[in-house]
Protein backbone atom coordinates (compact mmCIF):
# COMPACT_ATOMS: atom_id res chain seq x y z
CA UNK A 1 0.00 0.00 0.00
CA UNK A 2 2.79 2.43 0.09
CA UNK A 3 6.16 1.53 -0.24
CA UNK A 4 8.41 4.69 0.43
CA UNK A 5 10.93 7.30 -0.12
CA UNK A 6 15.12 5.42 -0.40
CA UNK A 7 17.58 5.07 2.04
CA UNK A 8 18.62 8.73 3.23
CA UNK A 9 21.80 9.53 4.85
CA UNK A 10 24.35 11.64 5.55
CA UNK A 11 24.93 14.67 8.17
CA UNK A 12 23.55 17.80 5.89
CA UNK A 13 21.96 20.96 6.98
CA UNK A 14 18.50 20.58 7.33
CA UNK A 15 15.18 23.02 6.74
CA UNK A 16 13.29 23.38 9.31
CA UNK A 17 10.08 24.43 10.77
CA UNK A 18 10.02 25.56 14.26
CA UNK A 19 7.70 23.82 17.26
CA UNK A 20 7.36 24.71 20.55
CA UNK A 21 8.86 22.76 23.17
CA UNK A 22 6.00 21.56 24.87
CA UNK A 23 4.04 18.00 25.58
CA UNK A 24 0.77 17.20 24.45
CA UNK A 25 -1.28 14.01 25.32
CA UNK A 26 -1.40 11.40 27.90
CA UNK A 27 1.92 10.55 30.04
CA UNK A 28 4.78 8.88 27.92
CA UNK A 29 6.39 5.83 28.91
CA UNK A 30 9.42 7.38 27.78
CA UNK A 31 11.13 11.09 28.18
CA UNK A 32 9.64 13.49 25.60
CA UNK A 33 11.42 13.61 22.36
CA UNK A 34 9.54 17.19 21.56
CA UNK A 35 11.41 19.01 24.34
CA UNK A 36 14.84 18.23 23.29
CA UNK A 37 14.47 19.66 20.13
CA UNK A 38 13.99 22.73 18.38
CA UNK A 39 11.63 21.58 15.47
CA UNK A 40 11.13 19.07 13.37
CA UNK A 41 13.50 17.60 11.10
CA UNK A 42 12.96 18.55 6.96
CA UNK A 43 15.15 15.52 5.10
CA UNK A 44 17.21 17.62 2.59
CA UNK A 45 17.38 14.07 0.52
CA UNK A 46 13.96 13.26 0.66
CA UNK A 47 11.81 11.84 -3.04
CA UNK A 48 10.95 15.88 -3.75
CA UNK A 49 13.52 17.61 -2.70
CA UNK A 50 15.97 15.31 -4.56
CA UNK A 51 13.54 15.41 -7.74
CA UNK A 52 13.78 19.81 -7.14
CA UNK A 53 17.39 19.38 -7.25
CA UNK A 54 17.74 17.55 -10.24
CA UNK A 55 14.97 19.37 -12.09
CA UNK A 56 15.59 23.32 -11.12
CA UNK A 57 14.08 24.59 -14.52
CA UNK A 58 10.63 22.86 -14.36
CA UNK A 59 7.99 24.46 -14.30
CA UNK A 60 6.69 22.74 -11.25
CA UNK A 61 9.99 22.63 -9.25
CA UNK A 62 9.10 26.31 -7.38
CA UNK A 63 5.47 24.65 -5.67
CA UNK A 64 6.96 21.39 -5.10
CA UNK A 65 9.99 22.86 -2.86
CA UNK A 66 7.60 25.30 -1.32
CA UNK A 67 5.11 23.65 -0.03
CA UNK A 68 6.28 19.63 -0.18
CA UNK A 69 10.13 18.98 -0.21
CA UNK A 70 10.69 22.51 2.68
CA UNK A 71 8.31 20.28 5.03
CA UNK A 72 9.04 17.97 7.82
CA UNK A 73 8.24 14.02 6.63
CA UNK A 74 8.60 11.29 7.90
CA UNK A 75 11.45 8.57 6.39
CA UNK A 76 10.62 5.09 5.49
CA UNK A 77 12.91 2.77 6.12
CA UNK A 78 12.47 -1.15 4.72
CA UNK A 79 14.37 -4.09 3.34
CA UNK A 80 15.35 -2.09 0.50
CA UNK A 81 16.93 0.28 3.45
CA UNK A 82 20.46 -1.92 3.21
CA UNK A 83 22.45 -1.65 6.74
CA UNK A 84 19.90 -1.05 9.19
CA UNK A 85 21.99 0.80 11.75
CA UNK A 86 24.00 2.40 9.41
CA UNK A 87 21.02 3.80 7.77
CA UNK A 88 18.88 4.74 10.90
CA UNK A 89 21.99 5.65 12.77
CA UNK A 90 22.90 8.54 10.30
CA UNK A 91 19.18 9.57 9.59
CA UNK A 92 19.37 10.18 13.14
CA UNK A 93 22.57 11.69 13.48
CA UNK A 94 21.73 14.34 10.74
CA UNK A 95 18.55 15.16 12.65
CA UNK A 96 20.19 15.54 16.12
CA UNK A 97 23.16 17.29 14.49
CA UNK A 98 20.73 20.19 14.01
CA UNK A 99 18.78 19.58 17.28
CA UNK A 100 15.34 18.56 14.85
CA UNK A 101 13.06 15.79 15.90
CA UNK A 102 13.25 13.37 13.22
CA UNK A 103 10.04 11.13 11.65
CA UNK A 104 10.75 7.64 11.09
CA UNK A 105 8.48 4.76 9.69
CA UNK A 106 9.91 0.90 10.07
CA UNK A 107 8.08 -1.28 7.38
CA UNK A 108 9.48 -4.78 7.46
CA UNK A 109 7.47 -6.72 8.31
CA UNK A 110 6.79 -10.15 6.68
CA UNK A 111 4.32 -10.29 4.08
CA UNK A 112 3.78 -6.36 5.14
CA UNK A 113 0.96 -5.57 2.65
CA UNK A 114 -0.07 -9.05 2.72
CA UNK A 115 -4.00 -7.98 1.78
CA UNK A 116 -3.48 -5.14 -0.41
CA UNK A 117 -0.48 -6.35 -2.56
CA UNK A 118 0.80 -3.38 -3.99
CA UNK A 119 4.21 -3.11 -1.19
CA UNK A 120 4.59 -6.52 -0.58
CA UNK A 121 7.78 -7.80 0.62
CA UNK A 122 9.66 -7.20 4.46
CA UNK A 123 11.60 -9.79 6.35
CA UNK A 124 11.96 -12.72 5.40
CA UNK A 125 11.15 -14.60 8.71
CA UNK A 126 9.87 -13.67 12.26
CA UNK A 127 13.16 -14.34 13.38
CA UNK A 128 14.83 -11.94 11.15
CA UNK A 129 12.57 -9.08 11.75
CA UNK A 130 13.07 -9.48 15.11
CA UNK A 131 16.45 -8.67 14.53
CA UNK A 132 16.20 -6.13 12.08
CA UNK A 133 13.85 -3.88 14.30
CA UNK A 134 16.33 -4.55 17.19
CA UNK A 135 18.72 -2.62 15.41
CA UNK A 136 16.80 -0.38 14.20
CA UNK A 137 15.64 0.69 18.33
CA UNK A 138 19.36 0.46 18.96
CA UNK A 139 20.47 2.71 16.00
CA UNK A 140 18.10 5.75 17.55
CA UNK A 141 19.47 4.94 21.06
CA UNK A 142 19.29 7.76 23.43
CA UNK A 143 18.34 10.61 20.56
CA UNK A 144 15.21 11.69 20.50
CA UNK A 145 12.70 10.44 17.72
CA UNK A 146 9.49 9.63 16.62
CA UNK A 147 8.86 6.25 15.29
CA UNK A 148 5.46 5.07 13.54
CA UNK A 149 5.66 1.10 13.08
CA UNK A 150 4.26 -0.96 10.36
CA UNK A 151 1.66 0.27 8.13
CA UNK A 152 -0.86 -2.05 7.15
CA UNK A 153 0.00 -4.34 9.77
CA UNK A 154 -3.53 -4.13 12.29
CA UNK A 155 -6.10 -3.19 8.99
CA UNK A 156 -6.60 -5.91 7.82
CA UNK A 157 -7.00 -10.02 8.88
CA UNK A 158 -9.29 -10.89 6.29
CA UNK A 159 -6.65 -12.85 4.07
CA UNK A 160 -4.06 -13.59 6.87
CA UNK A 161 -4.27 -17.25 9.35
CA UNK A 162 -4.36 -17.57 12.46
CA UNK A 163 -1.02 -18.75 12.84
CA UNK A 164 -0.14 -15.64 11.00
CA UNK A 165 -2.26 -13.43 12.76
CA UNK A 166 -0.71 -14.86 16.05
CA UNK A 167 2.71 -14.18 14.24
CA UNK A 168 1.83 -10.27 13.48
CA UNK A 169 1.66 -9.27 17.08
CA UNK A 170 3.89 -11.20 18.64
CA UNK A 171 6.52 -9.26 16.25
CA UNK A 172 4.43 -5.79 16.83
CA UNK A 173 4.75 -6.41 20.99
CA UNK A 174 8.23 -7.24 20.60
CA UNK A 175 8.58 -4.36 18.24
CA UNK A 176 7.45 -1.80 20.51
CA UNK A 177 9.30 -3.37 23.85
CA UNK A 178 12.40 -2.95 21.94
CA UNK A 179 12.16 0.88 21.76
CA UNK A 180 10.81 0.96 25.19
CA UNK A 181 14.40 -0.69 26.54
CA UNK A 182 16.40 0.35 23.70
CA UNK A 183 15.45 4.60 22.68
CA UNK A 184 13.98 5.96 25.84
CA UNK A 185 14.08 9.08 23.78
CA UNK A 186 12.11 7.60 21.46
CA UNK A 187 8.19 7.83 20.88
CA UNK A 188 6.65 4.77 19.11
CA UNK A 189 3.15 4.41 17.88
CA UNK A 190 1.54 0.96 16.70
CA UNK A 191 0.04 1.39 13.04
CA UNK A 192 -3.71 1.59 13.88
CA UNK A 193 -5.07 1.90 10.05
CA UNK A 194 -8.21 4.48 9.41
CA UNK A 195 -11.75 4.83 9.61
CA UNK A 196 -12.85 3.01 6.82
CA UNK A 197 -11.10 0.23 7.59
CA UNK A 198 -12.33 -1.62 10.80
CA UNK A 199 -14.60 -0.09 13.37
CA UNK A 200 -13.26 1.30 15.96
CA UNK A 201 -13.63 -1.49 18.88
CA UNK A 202 -11.64 -4.12 16.55
CA UNK A 203 -8.63 -1.68 16.40
CA UNK A 204 -8.46 -1.24 20.24
CA UNK A 205 -8.27 -4.99 20.56
CA UNK A 206 -6.01 -5.55 17.58
CA UNK A 207 -3.82 -3.02 19.42
CA UNK A 208 -3.90 -4.32 22.89
CA UNK A 209 -2.88 -7.44 21.49
CA UNK A 210 -0.30 -5.96 19.85
CA UNK A 211 1.35 -4.45 22.50
CA UNK A 212 0.73 -0.58 22.29
CA UNK A 213 0.47 -0.85 26.17
CA UNK A 214 4.41 -0.49 25.83
CA UNK A 215 4.17 2.13 23.15
CA UNK A 216 3.65 5.54 23.48
CA UNK A 217 0.32 5.62 21.29
CA UNK A 218 -1.12 5.14 17.93
CA UNK A 219 -0.92 6.47 14.52
CA UNK A 220 -3.72 7.34 11.91
CA UNK A 221 -4.46 7.36 8.66
CA UNK A 222 -1.29 6.91 7.64
CA UNK A 223 -1.21 6.86 3.49
CA UNK A 224 -4.53 7.19 3.29
CA UNK A 225 -6.96 10.51 2.80
CA UNK A 226 -9.74 10.13 5.55
CA UNK A 227 -9.94 14.05 7.01
CA UNK A 228 -8.29 15.19 10.17
CA UNK A 229 -12.28 15.20 11.95
CA UNK A 230 -12.75 11.83 10.49
CA UNK A 231 -10.00 10.23 12.37
CA UNK A 232 -10.31 12.63 15.26
CA UNK A 233 -13.69 10.73 16.22
CA UNK A 234 -12.17 7.51 15.29
CA UNK A 235 -8.93 7.79 17.45
CA UNK A 236 -11.31 8.99 19.83
CA UNK A 237 -13.44 5.90 19.97
CA UNK A 238 -10.66 3.97 20.15
CA UNK A 239 -8.95 5.64 22.85
CA UNK A 240 -12.54 5.18 24.73
CA UNK A 241 -12.69 1.39 24.07
CA UNK A 242 -8.68 1.21 25.40
CA UNK A 243 -9.94 2.66 28.63
CA UNK A 244 -12.97 0.65 29.31
CA UNK A 245 -11.97 -2.58 28.15
CA UNK A 246 -8.52 -2.76 29.08
CA UNK A 247 -8.12 0.35 31.45
CA UNK A 248 -5.63 2.51 29.86
CA UNK A 249 -5.66 5.45 27.05
CA UNK A 250 -3.09 6.13 24.46
CA UNK A 251 -2.45 9.28 22.64
CA UNK A 252 -2.39 9.31 18.91
CA UNK A 253 -1.02 11.04 16.01
CA UNK A 254 -3.06 11.51 12.41
CA UNK A 255 -1.00 11.19 8.88
CA UNK A 256 -2.37 14.42 7.11
CA UNK A 257 -0.30 14.48 4.21
CA UNK A 258 -2.75 13.94 1.66
CA UNK A 259 -5.86 14.63 3.17
CA UNK A 260 -6.50 17.98 2.41
CA UNK A 261 -9.66 17.23 0.21
CA UNK A 262 -10.52 13.99 2.38
CA UNK A 263 -11.45 10.71 1.13
CA UNK A 264 -13.05 9.77 -2.03
CA UNK A 265 -12.93 5.94 -1.03
CA UNK A 266 -10.35 4.99 -3.02
CA UNK A 267 -6.90 4.38 -1.41
CA UNK A 268 -4.49 4.09 -4.27
CA UNK A 269 -3.35 6.98 -6.21
CA UNK A 270 -7.05 8.42 -6.48
CA UNK A 271 -7.24 12.15 -8.35
CA UNK A 272 -8.29 15.11 -6.66
CA UNK A 273 -6.59 14.84 -3.34
CA UNK A 274 -4.98 17.51 -1.58
CA UNK A 275 -1.78 18.07 0.79
CA UNK A 276 -3.09 18.69 4.19
CA UNK A 277 -1.81 20.39 6.97
CA UNK A 278 1.76 20.09 7.74
CA UNK A 279 3.58 18.70 10.37
CA UNK A 280 2.44 20.52 14.05
CA UNK A 281 2.17 19.46 17.45
CA UNK A 282 -1.68 19.29 18.16
CA UNK A 283 -4.40 19.59 15.78
CA UNK A 284 -6.94 17.48 17.19
CA UNK A 285 -4.27 14.75 18.07
CA UNK A 286 -0.74 14.67 19.96
CA UNK A 287 0.46 16.02 17.01
CA UNK A 288 -0.24 15.55 13.12
CA UNK A 289 2.23 14.31 10.76
CA UNK A 290 3.28 14.14 7.53
CA UNK A 291 3.93 10.60 7.37
CA UNK A 292 3.13 9.23 3.76
CA UNK A 293 5.29 11.98 1.40
CA UNK A 294 2.77 13.61 -1.18
CA UNK A 295 3.45 12.96 -4.78
CA UNK A 296 5.53 9.37 -3.77
CA UNK A 297 2.81 6.67 -5.99
CA UNK A 298 0.81 3.77 -3.73
CA UNK A 299 1.27 1.57 -6.73
CA UNK A 300 0.28 0.64 -10.07
CA UNK A 301 -3.40 2.32 -10.16
CA UNK A 302 -5.10 5.38 -10.23
CA UNK A 303 -3.17 8.42 -11.25
CA UNK A 304 -0.36 6.45 -10.92
CA UNK A 305 -0.69 3.88 -13.16
CA UNK A 306 2.43 2.55 -14.53
CA UNK A 307 4.29 3.51 -11.52
CA UNK A 308 5.69 1.18 -8.75
CA UNK A 309 5.00 1.87 -5.05
CA UNK A 310 6.84 4.61 -3.47
CA UNK A 311 8.16 6.10 -6.90
CA UNK A 312 7.74 10.35 -6.85
CA UNK A 313 5.85 11.43 -9.40
CA UNK A 314 6.43 14.95 -9.74
CA UNK A 315 2.63 15.66 -11.87
CA UNK A 316 0.59 14.00 -9.11
CA UNK A 317 2.69 15.69 -6.53
CA UNK A 318 2.06 19.53 -8.26
CA UNK A 319 -1.62 18.60 -8.33
CA UNK A 320 -1.65 17.44 -4.86
CA UNK A 321 -0.40 20.96 -4.19
CA UNK A 322 -3.44 22.81 -5.48
CA UNK A 323 -6.36 19.71 -5.10
CA UNK A 324 -6.50 18.91 -8.65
Amino acid sequence: MKRPARPLLALAAALTVAVPAILFGSSAAHADPISQTSGFYVNPQSSPASWVAANPGDGRANAIRTEIAQKPMASWFGNWSGDITAAVGNYVAAADAVDKLPLLVAYNLPARDACGGHSGGGAGSVAAYDAWIAAFASAIGNRPAVVVLEPDSLGDFNCMTQAQINDRVGMLARAANQFRSKAPNTWAYLDAGNPGWVDARTMAQRLNMAGVANAHGFALNVSNYFTTGENTNYGNAVVSTLRNDFGYTKPYVIDTSRNGNGSNGQWCNPAGRRIGTPTQIGGGAEMLLWLKTPGESDGNCGVGAGSSAGQFLPEVAYKMIFGY
